[in-house]
């Protein structure tokens, strides 16, 4: 059997059982979701026997608002600190702090990401009083920005989806088989775990469908060469129209920061909106 360089044996053994079966092994379906990770190039696989790395960049005024954002599976926490990110949020919220997070796969592994992510980072930043937490995530990041407020609904003020990973093609092409997402039948509620994380994750991106108003403050950007973008449309019909983006560019932070900015500049011109005719009434 052959072992690609970085990967233990028990991915090598899911890997083979994945290309010869066409189906995840059964120990786990998040050994598929790293081996995806895996063939597409080298990632940081992180630690999860220490608290998960994070930095923060204060806000530029007084922080009244916080974004945390989630790296895709390539970005260790130096990368985020180059990725833009943070200069993208203050560029339109000068009063935002922003804590970049190195939550690698091992965290998801682990299978007590959103969790942890909770503990560790966003209940400790809480007791500063911001009047608005945000959480944003990239491709990998993405999923766990989901995975969160699957965990705990409702607690983030905004989600900023960046090219979401959504699963594996078997499952995509199900939800599609079904006519999109209204028409998909995904079964009982499970616990998310090994086996069912995936199904799980796409059953609560159909109650923001069923329940719009659980779906107001979530926004999904993507650039037009990005290499996830064909799954995207799956994902848009739970949303807002004008709550996506879509830009030229590809599956990087250079069009993520872009996006993320736009996205907060619309928001603002949403808000001034609403108060002018606010005002008026």
């Amino acid at each position: 059997m052959l072992e690609r360089i970085g990967e233990t044996p028990r991915e090598s053994a899911a890997r083979e059982e994945l290309a010869n079966t066409g189906r995840p092994p059964i120990r786990s379906a998040l050994i598929a979701l790293a081996l995806a990770f895996l063939l597409a190039g080298c990632y940081p696989k992180g630690d999860a026997s220490v608290p998960i790395p994070h930095a923060m960049v204060p806000a530029t005024t007084k922080a009244t608002r916080l974004v945390v954002v989630l790296p895709g599976r390539a970005d260790d926490l130096a990368a985020m600190q180059r990725s833009g990110m943070a200069e993208a949020v203050q560029s339109v919220w000068a009063d935002a702090d922003v804590i970049l997070t190195g939550l690698a796969m091992d965290y998801y592994m682990q299978g007590r990401a959103p969790q942890r992510l909770r503990e560790e980072i966003v209940a400790p930043a809480r007791r500063y009083g911001y009047r608005e937490v945000w959480l944003a995530g990239a491709s990998m990041g993405g999923m766990g920005t989901i995975m969160y407020d699957r965990a705990y609904p409702g607690e983030m003020d905004g989600l900023i989806l960046l090219a979401p990973y959504l699963g594996d093609e078997m499952l995509l092409q199900e939800i599609r088989g079904a006519g999109g997402l209204a028409g998909w039948k995904p079964g009982t509620p499970a616990a998310l775990g090994w086996e069912t994380f995936q199904r799980e994750l796409w059953q609560h991106v159909q109650s923001w469908l069923e329940d719009p108003e659980r779906a107001a403050d979530v926004w999904l950007a993507y650039g037009t060469g990005d290499r996830l973008k064909d799954t995207m449309p799956l994902l848009e019909p739970a949303l807002e129209p004008d709550h996506v983006l879509v830009r030229k560019g590809g599956h990087d932070w250079k069009t993520w920061s872009s996006l993320s900015a736009e996205i907060l500049s619309r928001l603002e011109g949403q808000r001034a909106a609403a108060r002018t005719s606010d005002a008026d009434d």
